[in-house]
C-alpha cells in the first residue's frame, strides 16, 4: 500500500482514493486530493468525473431495482418488510454518489457539503439497517409488525441525524469538529459501519447452524464477505496502483464499488435461499385450482398446508 491508515485522519486514505468526503478535508479549505485518479471525460460540454464508477452506480440502481421486485413478490416471507429498506437505503446512497462521484453537483458548488453529509449519513444509516435485519430471523420481534418495523426506521433514521450533523459540523469546524483530521467521521465510517458489518456476519452465520437443516446459505454468506472485503481492499489499498496500471482510465473507486455492488447482491441471494412465502395465503400464488369429481376421493383430506417462514 502506498498510504495507510492512521486513526482518525483521511490523509492517506484520500491520497490513495478520491471519496467523496475528500474535497471537504484537509488543511487550507482546498480538501485533499488522491495521487491518481480516473480521467475525465466531457459528454455534451459536460464534464464527467469518474465516469466508469458512474456507470457502476447506474448499474447498481437497476440491480436493485429488480431485487426489490422480487422481494416484495414474496408476499408472506420473512423479514420482507425489513430488508427492503436495507435495499432502499443501499439504493439512496447510490443516488447521491452517481450525482457527487460524477461531479454534476459540483465541488465548489454550496450544496455539495450538504449532499456529501447525506451520503455518509445514509451509509451509516444501511450499515445499522443491515445490522437489526440481522436479528429479524431470531424473531426477538415478530416480523413485519409496526414494532419491529418503527423500530428499524426510527433508529435507522436516527443513526442518520447523528451522523448527518457529525458529518456537516466537521465540514463547516463547528465545535470541537474540525476538517483537518475529520475523527468523527472516520469513527463512524470505518469503525461503526465495520462494527455493524461483522455482527451481521457473525449473527447469519449463528442463525443457518443453529436453525437451519440447509447449509448452503452459508456460502451466500461467505461469497458475499468475501466480495465486501476484496471491495475495501483494492479501493483503499491499491487504487492508486490500478489507476497507473490503467493508465488512469479507472482506479480502485470502480473496482470497490462493482464488489460492493456483489456483496449486496449475495445479501439479497442469501435472504432469498432462507425464507419462502406462504403459498397458501399469498396473493400472487398460482396454484392450480381442482374440482373434485369422485365423491370418495372427496371425503379424504389429504391437503397439505405451507407455512411462511425459514427454510428448515
Amino acid at each position: 500500500m502506498s498510504g495507510g491508515f492512521s486513526f482518525g485522519s483521511f490523509e492517506k486514505i484520500c491520497e490513495e482514493v478520491s471519496l467523496i468526503v475528500c474535497p471537504l478535508l484537509g488543511t487550507g479549505g482546498g480538501g485533499i486530493e488522491p495521487t491518481c485518479y480516473s480521467r475525465n471525460v466531457e459528454i455534451g460540454n459536460t464534464l464527467i468525473f469518474q465516469p466508469a464508477t458512474s456507470f457502476i452506480h447506474i448499474v447498481a440502481l437497476i440491480m436493485v431495482t429488480i431485487m426489490v421486485f422480487h422481494i416484495r413478490s414474496k408476499y408472506t416471507a420473512v423479514g420482507r418488510k425489513e430488508i427492503v429498506l436495507f435495499f432502499y437505503l443501499y439504493a439512496a446512497i447510490e443516488i447521491l454518489a452517481a450525482f457527487l462521484d460524477s461531479g454534476i453537483i459540483p465541488t465548489s458548488s454550496p450544496v455539495y457539503e450538504y449532499f456529501a453529509a447525506a451520503h455518509t449519513a445514509l451509509i451509516c444509516a444501511t450499515f445499522w439497517c443491515l445490522l437489526l435485519n440481522g436479528f429479524v430471523g431470531f424473531q426477538f420481534a415478530e416480523d413485519g409488525t409496526p414494532a419491529s418495523l418503527w423500530t428499524l426506521r426510527i433508529s435507522s433514521f436516527i443513526v442518520f441525524g447523528i451522523t448527518f450533523f457529525v458529518a456537516i459540523a466537521t465540514f463547516k469546524n463547528i465545535g470541537p469538529f474540525s476538517p483537518e483530521k475529520g475523527t468523527g467521521i472516520w469513527i463512524l465510517l470505518f469503525i461503526f459501519d465495520g462494527v455493524c458489518a461483522v455482527v451481521y456476519i457473525v449473527s447469519q452465520f449463528i442463525l443457518v447452524l443453529r436453525t437451519l437443516e440447509d447449509r448452503w446459505p452459508i456460502g451466500d454468506i461467505a461469497f458475499g464477505t468475501a466480495f465486501f472485503a476484496a471491495g475495501l481492499v483494492l479501493t483503499y489499498g491499491f487504487s492508486v496502483k490500478i489507476c497507473d496500471f490503467a493508465e488512469h482510465y479507472i482506479d480502485g473507486l470502480f473496482f470497490g464499488n462493482l464488489l460492493f455492488l456483489l456483496s449486496v447482491m449475495m445479501v439479497y441471494k442469501y435472504w432469498d435461499s432462507i425464507t419462502k412465502e406462504d403459498l397458501e395465503f399469498s396473493v400472487g400464488s398460482k396454484l392450480a385450482q381442482w374440482d373434485v369429481k369422485d365423491p370418495l376421493l372427496a371425503q379424504q383430506d389429504d391437503y397439505s398446508s405451507n407455512k411462511g417462514g425459514y427454510n428448515y
